[in-house]
């Protein structure tokens, strides 16, 4: 028992340890932002702007600090996984940091290369999305060309939903650690308690980050920060279904639910709307809460105040495909029902806001402005 303690002990410092590191960095960021704010900060202007005064957007920088240091006081076995995650993640972090600091990086580059990041990661560990639990599309995937294209395309998929959805203080940040925590206790359950730490390590070091930027603002989590975490998490769930056959795709896909069906509904919306689905707009379900919901029932709160509510009622709206994933039957089938039940909440409740009915049927949006 003590043995097992003082393992147990030793595996959770590296997750201490990244979360004061990022913490620490953070409020060294903020702290000197009279010195880099020239290229760091973030100012009110944009379609998806809702703040009101300019503010520190490097705080991947913080992020990408924290699991550093981890890496440094792990032991082996969780060296050997986060080494390689660290490694695979860097043109997503690179990029996106260099939009920060620019403003001058597209879309498409950024996730270009966040999906080179699940090559890189194929190239070091020799793992890559193989099966999806789906008749026909498993075969395909056996083929390892197939599976290395399909793994950089998801891997871009997630990387570009928590891009999506970083929004609001809080949102991103607390969504990505709901979902790691969640991808951990799946883990935890298929006894891999080194993946399990993993998890737990990433969480942890973007609470660091999250301490500073809920409720104040005071720094925001970047492009860098945002495709990195989102690699990071994809990463995570390519590592559980290549180490795990008993796992379902379709679990890991339902503790993604909230990011991965908001990048999926913007994309048909604006196709819908004759819009690029890489064009910026203020229609996204957080935006809409906010707007709808946040805004009319704390109408005498400031912006700040409102932006930080909308971020934490999100975030704990992730918690739900995560708890049906963890409740559910683990069978594919039981997953796929859990899946299309958030999707069909997710359509009610945006057509609710939208439209001002509750129904399932994809909206029909016209573009309008949405007051901060």
């Amino acid at each position: 028992m003590n043995t097992w303690l003082f393992t147990l002990s030793d595996l959770m410092k590296p997750a201490l340890f990244a979360g004061a590191c990022a913490f620490g960095l953070a409020m060294v960021l903020v702290l000197t932002q009279g010195w880099h704010g020239r290229l760091s900060m973030d100012t009110h202007g944009g379609i998806q702007k809702f703040h009101t005064h300019p503010t520190p957007r490097i705080g991947g920088v913080a992020v990408f600090g924290g699991l550093l240091g981890a890496y440094l006081v792990s032991p082996s076995s969780l060296q050997l996984l986060l080494g390689p995650l660290v490694l695979a993640g860097i043109p997503a972090f690179l990029f996106g940091l260099l939009e920060d600091l620019t403003k001058n990086v597209s879309v498409g580059t950024r996730l270009l290369a966040t999906m080179f990041c699940g090559v890189i990661g194929w190239a070091i560990t020799g793992f890559s999305i193989t099966r999806v639990n789906v008749p026909g599309l498993d075969w395909m995937l056996g083929f390892t060309l197939v599976s290395l294209a399909f793994t950089a395309v998801a891997v871009g998929g997630v990387a570009n939903a928590i891009n999506i959805i970083d929004g609001f203080n809080g949102l991103a940040s607390g969504t990505v650690i709901v979902i790691l925590c969640g991808l951990a206790a799946v883990s935890w359950s298929v006894h891999d308690a080194t993946l399990a730490y993993l998890g737990l390590i990433l969480a942890a070091s973007t609470c660091g980050f999250f301490l500073v930027n809920w409720p104040f603002g005071k720094m925001f989590l970047g492009d860098g920060g945002a495709y990195f975490l989102g690699f990071a998490l994809a990463w995570l769930a390519v590592l559980m279904l290549g180490r795990h056959p008993e796992v379902s795709a379709w679990q890991v896909l339902l503790v993604c639910a909230y990011p991965v069906l908001e990048v999926c509904f913007s994309v048909v919306r604006r196709r819908r709307r004759g819009l690029n689905p890489g064009d910026p707009d203020r229609l996204h379900l957080h935006s809409l809460v906010k707007q709808r919901f946040v805004r009319q029932l704390f109408a005498r709160r400031s912006n700040l105040w409102r932006n930080s509510a909308t971020g934490i009622l999100m975030c704990t709206g992730s918690l739900i495909p995560v708890l049906l994933s963890v409740v559910l039957p683990t069978d594919s089938l039981s997953m796929a029902l859990g899946l299309l039940l958030c999707a069909v909440a997710y359509s009610a409740v945006y057509a609710r806001l939208s439209q001002f009915q509750w129904c399932v049927k994809a909206a029909t949006l016209e573009a309008r402005r949405l007051s901060p």
